[in-house]
């Protein structure tokens, strides 16, 4: 009996590993994609299929809503009347931007100095001077609005917090420049051409140092230059010498134009104070400005896309 049985188990046991064999082989019924309908699995390192053109619209269409929902809840929170403009996207090739007339220096193949970017698309550029002030409001606001703006600094106003500036370039790492505005904002046409050289140069390298990329883009002090500003603005890597044709405060606007309005590409100055020298805080100037910028179908661009 002992014997028979033991033939038995080991019969049953080779059925058993037969059956086994077989389904290994032929993939099973449990494999993937066994079955009917069932669709082979990719091979490894095999990409999933593209997405489609109409899925990529779809896909952008959410993207824009969701922003633009956000964007509107920002302002009901910051108290804004309008909820700002979308910005249209930046050309692909940059417009070539020349010095304005009336600004020209005598020397040749020098960073041009304007006071606007030319373009049709009713766009602006904020542009904030000196850094003063650091309201950490400023930051918040800005960010949740995704605002770009361009920081001109000086380093006598700043050194005393750069990692102030280096939050607010973290806040908004495509939204947010830093660039030079001179180590201690002096009256450059009063200087010798070293002199301006050692401002002009010696704030290049404290924002490679600290923020860890040298500007291409200076804004002298007061908007007041010669030809040594621009040449040594130049031997220092500055490509461009953006000014202003408007000027945005908490309780009102100041033009440089003669019709008193924006126009496309306009630049917008504006400083980091607070309500020690201002009627305002720096957030109660976004409103003002904003407020003047959406009112009049205006969009606020990143400038760095431009020049």
């Amino acid at each position: 009996m002992a014997k028979g049985h033991s033939r038995r188990a080991l019969g049953a046991a080779l059925l058993v590993a037969a059956l086994t064999s077989t389904a290994a082989c032929s993939g099973g019924s449990d494999a993937p994609g066994a079955g009917t309908g069932g669709a082979p699995a990719p091979a490894a390192g095999q990409q999933a299929p593209a997405k489609t053109a109409a899925q990529q619209a779809r896909e952008k269409k959410a993207a824009l809503a969701k922003r633009r929902a956000a964007r509107a809840a920002a302002a009901k929170k910051w108290g804004l009347r309008l909820t700002p403009l979308e910005a249209p996207a930046p050309p692909r090739t940059k417009p070539r931007i020349t010095t304005r007339k009336g600004f020209e220096t005598d020397g040749e193949g020098l960073p041009p100095v304007f006071t606007t970017v030319p373009t049709k698309e009713k766009i602006v550029f904020l542009t904030i001077d000196d850094g003063a002030e650091k309201d950490p409001e400023l930051i918040r606001m800005m960010a949740e609005l995704d605002i770009p703006y361009s920081a001109f600094l000086s380093d006598y106003v700043v050194s005393d917090d750069y990692a102030y500036f280096g939050k607010m370039q973290k806040s908004q790492p495509r939204g947010v420049s830093l660039h030079n505005h001179t180590l201690n904002h002096k009256y450059l046409p009063g200087l010798s051409y070293a002199r301006q050289k050692r401002e002009i140069c010696g704030m290049q390298d404290v924002i490679e140092k600290k923020y860890g990329k040298r500007p291409e883009l200076f804004r002298p002090p007061y908007g007041n230059y010669n030809e040594d500003t621009l040449r040594a603005a130049k031997s220092c890597g500055v490509k461009a010498v953006p000014l202003w044709a408007s000027e945005a405060f908490p309780d009102h606007m100041e033009w440089r134009e003669w019709d008193r309005d924006l126009h496309p590409g306009d630049i917008v100055l504006t400083h980091f104070r607070g309500e020690e020298d201002w009627k305002g805080s720096m957030p109660d100037m976004i409103r003002r400005a904003m407020n003047v910028f959406t009112s009049k179908g205006y969009a606020v661009a990143r400038l760095e896309d431009y020049v």
